[in-house]
């Protein structure tokens, strides 16, 4: 019987697990992997106390963290896929690909994925010039002309990592305003190799062996265009990993636990959220390690109050 079990390998598990140790709470960390979304990004700048590190050194750093703490308080499950979480009103068992653990409390950190682009010849053309991962495919690209899709923080990295293989990139964005940082949006914006084009609903991607080119139709004039493209990246959004725990705690229609903002505590008794999987407004690498951080101060209140 563990203290406390924390499910998830990004910043919220990471730094969770770190002061769980601290604390000295039996502790089991379960993580696919360390890092979270952030290893596919060449460059971040804005990690605190990192003018700029990778996100594969950002994971191996993490990693590092946690197994300094790994020992008679601390277990790590490393490449373990949990499946199911069940409530008791004596514990929480969560279950994995490769076995059963029990605990007191849980701490839900477990991050979200890449939507998909639903229209019709993405499924088809996928790795076939349509990606979702600038880092592993940008350099294929090179000198070509190609489309980003998503106006977030994420399309513009995406838009900057690939100005410096492409021949241009322009950003479609299905709304008027962007929804990333404005200094990261005039960076971009100033590139002469950069395009956007605003208020535009996808509407097919098309390409016999490879992509030829996108359609989209202008929300404003109702009119279609069809733009002649050899790549297109998606950035459209992120969905929670939260289906093993459905049922047991409240999430929204977007299936993101909710939490008081407070404590990072469900209204399940005994189980906390941090980080991208639950409904906090804003989901970035330093908000999901304080959130965790708080989580980790009333979890360890919560256990020795009882």
């Amino acid at each position: 019987m563990y203290d406390l079990i924390i499910i998830g390998g990004g910043p919220a598990g990471t730094a969770a697990s770190v002061y769980a140790a601290r604390k000295r709470l039996k502790t089991l960390l379960i993580a696919a992997e360390f890092g979270g979304q952030s290893t596919v990004s060449p460059e971040i700048q804005n990690w605190i106390g990192s003018v700029t590190i990778s996100g594969e050194d950002l994971a191996k750093n993490f990693k590092e963290h946690v197994k300094a703490y790994a020992g008679d308080v601390l277990e790590v499950k490393e490449g373990e896929y949990v499946t199911l979480v069940t409530k008791s009103p004596e514990n929480i068992t969560v279950t994995t690909d490769s076995g059963t653990y029990t605990s007191k409390t849980l701490l839900v950190a477990a991050g979200s994925h890449r939507r998909k682009l639903n229209v019709p010849g993405a499924d088809m053309l996928e790795h076939r010039g349509l990606t979702y991962c600038a880092s592993c495919d940008g350099p294929l690209f090179t000198d070509m002309d190609v489309v980003v899709l998503g106006g977030g923080n994420a399309g513009f990295e995406t838009v900057a990592q690939l100005l410096a293989y492409c021949k241009s990139v322009t950003l479609i964005n299905r709304s008027d305003t962007y929804r990333a940082e404005p200094i990261t949006i005039n960076k971009i914006l100033s590139n002469p190799k950069t395009k956007e084009i605003k208020n535009a609903e996808i509407m097919e991607v098309k390409g016999d062996i490879m992509v030829s080119s996108i359609v989209y139709k202008d929300k404003t004039t109702g009119e279609i265009h069809e733009l002649p493209t050899q790549g297109v990246f998606v950035e459209i959004g992120q969905i929670p990993n939260t289906d093993f725990i459905k049922g047991v705690v409240e999430m929204t229609s977007g299936n993101q636990i909710i939490i008081d903002p407070r404590t990072q505590k469900t209204k399940t008794e005994g189980i906390w959220a941090a980080g991208d999987c639950t409904d906090i407004l804003y989901h970035q690498n330093n908000i999901a390690a304080g959130d965790a951080v708080r989580a980790l101060e009333d979890i360890y209140q919560s256990i020795y109050s009882r």
